[in-house]
């Protein structure tokens, strides 16, 4: 597969050759890591509010924001495809509306979501040379506030009980990779404060592409496809792991500690005897649905 719009970075994974016979890819945020509350509420949700002058309906900015990445079927969705979201549901909002607050469209950030440009912040840097809109350098503004808050704010934020248990478990059976829309840095920062970095085989972040382009070019092919297996804790990673044709298994949102517990006791000994696939894994994901509605609750 050509890397028509992935950086020269994603070369590591097209190289990747398998050590054993199973292939296990694991996101970080909010599914690794108990990372996501803090990072959206303490570093996104602020700089949002900041960034595009939304002080005046802070309490519904921060509401809907924390739907859209937290609590619904959009939960981790990409920075600049949430942000327009947030945008969109905000704006609509009778409170908002009644408060005259302007919210802003992103139709600028919407053209670059659909260039093809890789949707990381220096894709969205490489875009706004060739594009310049002071929306769009409102919109670097903004993601740099964000890596900014993250890079101090989130230090010791420890994995889910059961992680470690698992990972070291898997040792000399699994090849394991971070599958991540997270920039690289950011993840090996979090792997390596944690002492996690060393069960991985590659940390693999936005910058290398989607998560589905992860496990296309590091695993698709060269596992059978019910030897690869990814974990995550939102809705896209379920669509990046059946968009791929593998296995998919879900850190269901507010049990996180007990999700890794079941794969620590149950659900890896399934996969690695081929008893996963199949009604085992279909009631795992349709529990999983259950917890992340697609309905505000403003509009229920």
């Amino acid at each position: 597969m050509m890397m028509t719009n992935t950086s020269e970075a994603a070369k590591v994974l097209l190289d990747f050759q398998p050590q054993h016979d199973f292939f296990v890819g694991i996101d970080s945020d909010g599914c690794a890591f108990d990372a996501m509350e803090i990072k959206h509420k303490e570093c996104f949700t602020p700089s949002t509010i900041k960034a595009w002058g939304l002080q005046s309906v802070s309490k519904y900015a921060r509401e809907t924001a924390e739907f859209v990445n937290l609590y619904s079927t959009t939960r981790g969705l990409n920075r600049w495809i949430a942000l327009v979201r947030v945008f969109d549901l905000l704006r609509e909002r009778p409170e908002v509306i009644a408060r005259n607050a302007a919210v802003p469209k992103g139709d600028k950030i919407r053209e670059f979501i659909a260039s093809g440009t890789p949707l990381s912040h220096k894709g969205m840097e490489a875009y706004t040379a060739d594009h310049p809109d002071p929306e769009l350098e409102q919109a670097l503004v903004w993601s740099r506030t964000v890596d900014a808050a993250i890079e101090d704010m989130v230090h010791g934020v420890p994995p889910f009980l059961y992680v470690r248990e698992s990972l070291q478990k898997m040792q000399g059976q699994v090849d394991l990779m971070v599958v991540s829309a997270t920039p690289v840095e950011a993840l090996m920062r979090e792997w390596s404060e944690h002492g996690l970095a060393q069960y991985m085989t590659v940390i693999a972040g936005q910058e290398m592409g989607t998560k589905k382009q992860h496990l296309q070019y590091a695993a698709k092919g060269k596992y059978p496809d019910d030897h690869i297996l990814l974990i995550g804790d939102a809705p896209g990673d379920r669509d990046s792991a059946k968009g791929v044709g593998v296995l998919y298994y879900p850190i269901n949102p507010g049990h996180e500690d007990e999700s890794w517990q079941r794969f620590h006791a149950e659900a890896l000994d399934r996969f690695l005897n081929g008893t996963y696939a199949g009604d085992y894994e279909a009631g795992l994901i349709a529990g999983f649905e259950k917890l992340l509605p697609e309905t505000p609750p403003w509009k229920r």
